[in-house]
Protein backbone atom coordinates (compact mmCIF):
# COMPACT_ATOMS: atom_id res chain seq x y z
CA UNK A 1 0.00 0.00 0.00
CA UNK A 2 1.30 3.61 -0.59
CA UNK A 3 2.24 5.50 1.90
CA UNK A 4 -0.26 8.51 2.55
CA UNK A 5 1.79 11.32 2.07
CA UNK A 6 2.59 10.00 -1.63
CA UNK A 7 -0.89 9.84 -2.79
CA UNK A 8 -1.45 12.95 -1.11
CA UNK A 9 1.54 14.66 -3.11
CA UNK A 10 0.32 12.95 -6.44
CA UNK A 11 -2.94 14.42 -5.79
CA UNK A 12 -1.48 17.75 -5.16
CA UNK A 13 0.06 17.38 -8.39
CA UNK A 14 -2.74 16.41 -10.13
CA UNK A 15 -4.32 19.40 -9.02
CA UNK A 16 -1.90 21.90 -10.07
CA UNK A 17 -1.43 20.40 -13.18
CA UNK A 18 -5.28 20.41 -13.97
CA UNK A 19 -5.05 24.10 -12.37
CA UNK A 20 -2.31 24.70 -15.40
CA UNK A 21 -4.55 23.33 -18.04
CA UNK A 22 -7.42 25.75 -17.00
CA UNK A 23 -4.88 28.71 -16.69
CA UNK A 24 -3.78 28.16 -20.33
CA UNK A 25 -7.72 27.89 -21.60
CA UNK A 26 -8.51 30.62 -19.27
CA UNK A 27 -5.94 32.70 -21.16
CA UNK A 28 -6.84 32.07 -24.80
CA UNK A 29 -10.42 31.45 -24.57
CA UNK A 30 -12.87 34.05 -24.60
CA UNK A 31 -15.77 33.57 -21.37
CA UNK A 32 -19.31 34.75 -22.26
CA UNK A 33 -19.86 36.72 -19.52
CA UNK A 34 -21.25 34.05 -16.84
CA UNK A 35 -17.88 32.41 -17.15
CA UNK A 36 -18.40 29.66 -19.15
CA UNK A 37 -15.56 29.67 -22.49
CA UNK A 38 -17.56 31.24 -25.69
CA UNK A 39 -16.31 28.40 -28.18
CA UNK A 40 -18.22 30.30 -30.88
CA UNK A 41 -15.76 32.90 -31.02
CA UNK A 42 -13.79 30.46 -32.72
CA UNK A 43 -10.67 31.01 -30.28
CA UNK A 44 -7.30 29.45 -31.74
CA UNK A 45 -5.90 27.17 -29.62
CA UNK A 46 -1.94 25.96 -30.56
CA UNK A 47 -2.19 22.07 -30.56
CA UNK A 48 0.87 21.65 -29.10
CA UNK A 49 0.73 23.04 -26.17
CA UNK A 50 -3.04 22.22 -25.61
CA UNK A 51 -1.43 18.24 -26.06
CA UNK A 52 1.53 19.03 -23.71
CA UNK A 53 -1.18 19.97 -21.33
CA UNK A 54 -3.55 16.94 -21.77
CA UNK A 55 -0.57 14.66 -21.66
CA UNK A 56 0.60 15.86 -18.53
CA UNK A 57 -2.76 15.88 -16.86
CA UNK A 58 -3.81 12.57 -18.25
CA UNK A 59 -0.33 11.02 -17.16
CA UNK A 60 -1.12 12.01 -13.34
CA UNK A 61 -4.28 10.45 -13.70
CA UNK A 62 -3.20 6.91 -14.74
CA UNK A 63 -0.53 7.38 -11.93
CA UNK A 64 -3.35 7.91 -9.48
CA UNK A 65 -5.07 5.22 -11.00
CA UNK A 66 -2.11 2.50 -10.74
CA UNK A 67 -2.48 2.93 -6.91
CA UNK A 68 -5.81 2.48 -6.45
CA UNK A 69 -5.67 -0.52 -8.68
CA UNK A 70 -3.14 -1.80 -6.64
CA UNK A 71 -3.91 -0.79 -3.17
CA UNK A 72 -7.65 -1.52 -3.29
CA UNK A 73 -8.39 -3.21 -6.47
CA UNK A 74 -10.85 -0.52 -7.65
CA UNK A 75 -10.68 -0.74 -11.59
CA UNK A 76 -12.75 1.27 -14.10
CA UNK A 77 -13.54 -0.16 -17.63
Amino acid sequence: MQDKDVVEAELKRLIEIRDAFYAYLDANIPTDGRGNYDFAARPTLDAQEVYDHFFKLDYQARKLRAFMVQDYNITAH
